[in-house]
């Protein structure tokens, strides 16, 4: 089915969504983009996701296509047409068409809307995942630069890991696409606060957590979530995921926690309203 998407201001079939070759999108990498689902035509969390693409807008130096309110109702344009029952949104802001290759320009917008299967129910069995060492450039910002996790897609193949996680001076910070949480054996609930994306999952996970029990945001090393009592990650398509093991070691008992089962399912009944 071809779908259509929001060029800019307007419309299109997806096989005519098209931007030229010299956008600094495609010659450099240069330019931010957020996601968020849609569930029976209402986008979740939608005006977190705005305030961030607007916030990583200005931190690249990129002028928005329109203002906020402008794009909301294209959103709702692009939703309503595609009329899918679950989907997800991207909302792309590129470095535009640069006169030599290297100078921003004028960006180009592009949302584009896809189906999406959402986890209604926590994931007992849990993921895997191993560390390495990286940090992202300019991490508090969603740009399109994915190469390291890309790069590293055969690795994770070869340990038989579901991600990576990534680690700057020995602490962990965040996953490609994830924030990471752990608990302690004394039901403290930490997660990371520098050198991340902080997502909107995140988000709304320490909005639930706080008052039922204490929160950290802070510098967390690698052995100490080996040696944590559970540890999951948070995502706009994964919710709460378990995570039983990293780098070959098993976090608590290996399935999911009782904590982070408890959270998952406030978690969603907050996306699904039951």
């Amino acid at each position: 089915m071809n779908r259509l998407t929001l060029i800019n201001d307007a419309l299109a079939p997806a096989d005519q969504a098209l931007i030229h070759v010299s956008d600094l999108a495609l010659q450099r990498g240069y330019g931010i983009f957020d996601f968020f689902k849609v569930i029976n035509g209402n986008p979740v969390f939608l005006d977190n996701h705005l305030d961030r693409f607007y916030r990583s807008a200005a931190r690249m130096r990129l002028q928005p296509v329109m203002p906020a309110d402008i794009l909301r109702e294209k959103i709702a344009e692009l939703i309503a047409a595609n009329n899918l029952i679950q989907s997800g949104v991207r909302i792309t802001l590129t470095g535009g068409y640069s006169p030599d290759g290297y100078t921003i320009s004028h960006p180009n917008l592009i949302v584009t809307e896809q189906p999406l299967n959402l986890p209604t129910s926590i994931h007992e069995q849990g993921i895997s995942l191993i560390t390495f060492p990286y940090q992202r450039q300019l991490p508090d910002v969603k740009t399109i630069d994915y190469l390291m996790a890309v790069w590293l897609q055969d690795k994770i193949s070869q340990a038989q890991a579901a991600d990576v996680l990534y680690h700057y001076d020995d602490c962990i910070t965040e996953c490609p696409r994830a924030n990471i949480f752990m608990v302690t054996s004394s039901n403290v609930l930490i997660t990371p606060a520098n050198n991340i994306l902080k997502g909107v999952t995140r988000h709304r996970v320490l909005e639930i957590a706080a008052g039922e029990m204490k929160v950290e945001e802070r510098d967390i090393n690698k052995e100490e979530i080996y040696k944590a009592r559970e540890v999951f990650i948070t995502s706009t398509t994964k919710h709460l995921m378990p995570v039983k093991l990293i780098d070959g070691k098993i976090i608590g008992t290996g399935t999911a926690g009782e904590t982070t089962r408890y959270l998952c399912n406030k978690y969603n009944q907050s996306v699904y309203g039951k």
